[in-house]
């Protein structure tokens, strides 16, 4: 089986994030896709991260009823901060009958060599790019040309997650950008500002 390993912190789940798991699925470059729920994004070091548990059942809800889409707590028993090489070879180690496939934001293709293991990743594992917003997958390195990615086109979802919490957090309706199964959770979350 084809695995996309699709992760991020999921603080919170939002209908992009859906859009893109579906998208993969439904164009082929993926049997199912695993929706990585990371504790420790090394990019991100954010304070008031909800626990491990609530985001990963944020995660779930969203795509409890979608075939081949699930949300993954294999991260949670990796040594902090987890970084996408030493995922991807644990991922590897454990379940050697399957192949896997990396997915990641055009923001993220374009500054991929500042990674750790970066020239492991590309050459041992394929990349699906999803677009971003101001992020153009061309203007990425040029050492990055011969890497196996693949561009997913699927359509731009202009709300980030960060967005998302900035708003509920001063009591804006935020039902349009988050799944309906994940939404109470995710606002038992939130701090309000108002």
């Amino acid at each position: 089986m084809r695995i996309a390993v699709f992760g991020g912190t999921f603080n919170p789940i939002h209908n992009g994030h859906v859009a893109i798991a579906r998208g993969i699925i439904e164009s082929g470059l993926a049997d199912s896709v695993w929706l990585m729920v990371t504790p420790c994004n090394p990019w991100k070091q954010e304070q008031s991260l909800p626990d491990n548990a609530t985001r990963l059942a944020m995660a779930a809800a969203a795509v409890r009823d979608i075939p081949g889409i699930e949300a993954s707590d294999f991260e949670f028993d990796l040594p902090v901060p987890q970084y996408t090489a030493s995922t991807l070879k644990a991922l590897r180690k454990k379940y050697p009958e399957h192949e896997f496939v990396l997915a990641i934001g055009a923001d993220n293709w374009v500054r991929f060599t500042g990674w750790r293991e970066w020239e492991y990743i590309i050459d041992n594992f394929g990349i699906i790019v999803y677009p971003r917003q101001g992020y153009d997958m061309a203007s990425a390195p040029s050492c990055l040309e011969s890497a196996m990615a693949v561009k997913l086109d699927c359509p731009l979802f202009n709300v980030s997650s960060t967005q998302i919490r900035t708003l509920a957090a001063a009591g804006e309706d935020v039902s349009q950008y988050v799944p309906a199964p994940s939404l109470d959770l995710f606002l038992s979350t939130v701090r309000r500002t108002d």
